[in-house]
């Protein structure tokens, strides 16, 4: 259990905003980025070489290669690089053969759910009613974006791998703020990127062996890895650090309102009416989630 407890703030500064939507184009051009990477590299190979190439875009910094200030959170990075990064990669490539992105993405908006469930265990950190009503809200925005692009039947096995995502992310939402506050949010990142990278090379590596590397795929995975992987995580993290898990994870909200607009501008998909509502929905959420003050 993480032992510092995140600071107690109001609502989001300009920079919080600043934070908060960089992250949500980021992660939300991701899955776009992933379509265009999938067309030449596995799904695993994927997921695997957007670690390799954020860890690579972070190495060349010389603050990300500062050592950790304090060694005993050594056994909390790995674990952030398990949760975050290694496992739920994993997870949702494997998920998204037997559900659809979809449906994936609409389990992965119960994220901020369990991140809250987590800071009130760990933290004592009881959310107040504005911060659990935008949570609600906006949930139910990301379902009713989701919703008309399922499909089928979904797979139990699908479903819970997906779930097993979404409270790691929980979990690592977590963990990242107070790890950030005692050694910095470069050093930290980094460092938990090459935990996630060695992990899941085993899965990663031998589909570089069936890959057919284009110019437009090899760019959608270094966009994917440089901004999407490497930038979008410290920027995210530090954002923990700012305003706490539970209120950072409104991120994830505004994840799937990126990709909707990104598939029907460039991609050229249709937009379903009910998910336009959805957008409101998700941005409604958010705005109640961040406005409210958290009580210890």
């Amino acid at each position: 259990m993480p032992s510092t407890s995140p600071p107690a703030v109001a609502a989001f500064a300009p920079r919080d905003w600043a934070l908060l939507i960089s992250v949500g184009l980021m992660w939300g051009a991701s899955f776009l980025l992933i379509k265009l990477g999938l067309e030449d590299f596995p799904p695993v190979t994927v997921a695997w070489l957007r670690i390799a190439l954020g860890a690579l875009a972070l190495v060349l910094l010389p603050a990300a290669r500062a050592p950790l200030r304090h060694r005993g959170d050594w056994g909390l990075v790995v674990l952030l690089g398990l949760v975050w990064m290694a496992l739920p990669f994993v997870l949702f490539t494997l998920a998204e053969q037997h559900i659809s992105s979809a449906l994936a993405g609409m389990i992965n908006g119960a994220a901020p759910l369990f991140t809250a469930a987590f800071a009130l265990l760990w933290f004592r950190q009881v959310p107040g009613a504005r911060l659990l009503a935008g949570l609600a809200v906006g949930f139910a925005g990301v379902l009713a974006i989701g919703l008309p692009n399922v499909e089928g039947s979904a797979s139990l096995a699908g479903v819970l791998m997906s779930l097993g995502a979404a409270l790691f992310y929980g979990m690592a939402f977590n963990l990242a703020g107070p790890l950030q506050a005692r050694n910095g949010a470069l050093p930290v990142i980094l460092r938990a990127q090459l935990v996630a990278l060695v992990v899941s090379a085993p899965f990663g590596v031998p589909g570089l062996a069936e890959s057919t590397p284009t110019v437009g795929g090899v760019l959608s995975m270094v966009a994917l890895g440089a901004l999407g992987t490497g930038v979008a995580f410290v920027f995210f993290t530090v954002l923990v650090g700012r305003v706490g898990a539970p209120r950072a994870s409104v991120t994830t909200y505004v994840v799937p309102v990126v990709a909707l607009g990104l598939g029907a501008g460039l991609a050229g998909e249709s937009v379903a009416p009910v998910s336009m509502g959805g957008i409101v929905l998700v941005l409604v959420g958010a705005y109640v989630a961040t406005s409210a003050r958290r009580r210890a």
